[in-house]
């Protein structure tokens, strides 16, 4: 028994027991039918008559009964859950992500759990163990790490797992990722478009390779043409507040050492700077600075100043990363292999200058 009081009042609740729930015998008895009846309108219902299958019916509605998927699915073999590990759900690029991959599982009567693994690779492993114990039909995941082992286990054990954003050995799994070299490369090229030289690169942790390669990318923008320099803000993670500090640190230079534009490895980091940049109006953008980002989240497009941004094809990402592992379950003569999407670039209001000769 407890006692609530509010505004002056008692009141005396009691928890009420938690029913067990109806079993499928209790259905059989309630509609004077056996249990293999009771099985039977469950899932081969054409095998039954009209007459009987309403008794069951009704009988289901009236007792609430829900049928144990779980131990179905278990005695069939196969799951009908897919489990989507993702490096980080703050940020919409992996929720875009699942969203592709819910599309499709809806589509064949599938249903899609997502962990956050939270940028930690213990975390990620917490996942990893309970969706194998939950027997789900397959794991993709965006992995925090290089480590291959325990995904290499996983699917030794009949687990099958598709890797997200990762070029991984076609021997052993499915994969597929955008190719950031390429993506690092066309951003900073049009930041140097319009006569920009002094290009700052702001990313990391550079343990994840998506931002080596973005970085890689922009310094062969900036090798090709002459007199350019990049300069690198290193972050400990891909966040707003990171973004803001590396933009604190940008409006506290001399403003002859600034850079002209800035590249940032994703659009959380991007708006960051902005938001740096734009208090007190110490910096403008684009006047002072442009400024573009990477993935092309929603918010970009929403911001004070609109972010330009490389294009990263996220809900595809997810939808073929489910084709792939329902092919791999389905099909005998499946082949692993890797699938490789092209960015594209976004301009919007934060790149848009004169060219600097003209100014």
């Amino acid at each position: 028994m407890k006692t609530h009081c509010s505004g002056g009042r008692s009141e005396n609740t009691a928890l009420s027991p938690q029913k067990p729930p109806v079993s499928i015998k209790s259905v059989a008895a309630k509609a004077s039918v056996s249990i293999g009846t009771v099985s039977n309108v469950l899932n081969r219902p054409e095998v039954v008559s009209e007459d009987k299958r309403l008794r069951v019916i009704e009988a289901i509605e009236e007792l609430g009964y829900v049928r144990n998927d779980v131990a179905r699915q278990l005695k069939a073999g196969l799951s009908r859950t897919v489990g989507l590990i993702v490096r980080d759900t703050s940020n919409p690029y992996y929720n875009e992500i699942a969203l592709g991959a819910e599309t499709i599982a809806e589509t064949i009567g599938q249903a899609v759990i997502i962990g956050n693994a939270a940028e930690s690779a213990a975390r990620e492993d917490v996942y990893l163990e309970l969706f194998e114990e939950q027997r789900v039909r397959g794991v993709l995941i965006t992995p925090q790490t290089e480590e291959r082992a325990k995904l290499e286990k996983l699917r030794e054990r009949g687990t099958p797992v598709v890797l997200i954003d990762e070029h991984a050995p076609a021997a052993k799994f499915c994969s597929l990722a955008v190719d950031d070299l390429e993506g690092g490369h066309i951003a900073v090229d049009h930041l140097l478009s319009d006569g920009s030289r002094k290009i700052a690169f702001v990313g990391g942790p550079m343990r994840l390779h998506q931002i080596t390669d973005r970085l890689n990318g922009a310094q062969r923008a900036v090798d090709a043409v002459e007199s350019a320099t990049l300069m690198v803000f290193d972050t400990e993670t891909l966040s707003i507040l990171e973004g803001r500090r590396i933009g604190e640190e940008i409006v506290a230079m001399p403003r002859q050492q600034r850079p002209e534009a800035v590249f940032a490895a994703n659009d959380l980091l991007a708006i960051g700077v902005l938001q740096a940049f734009a208090f007190n109006h110490q910096i403008n953008v684009p006047e002072d600075i442009t400024l573009i980002g990477y993935d092309d989240i929603p918010f970009v497009s929403s911001a004070i100043v609109q972010i330009s941004s490389i294009r990263q094809p996220s809900r595809m990402l997810g939808e073929t990363a489910l084709e792939l592992l329902e092919d791999e379950i389905s099909n005998e003569k499946h082949l692993h292999r890797h699938v490789s999407f092209q960015p594209e670039i976004v301009i919007r209001e934060s790149t848009k200058r004169s060219r600097r000769e003209e100014i």
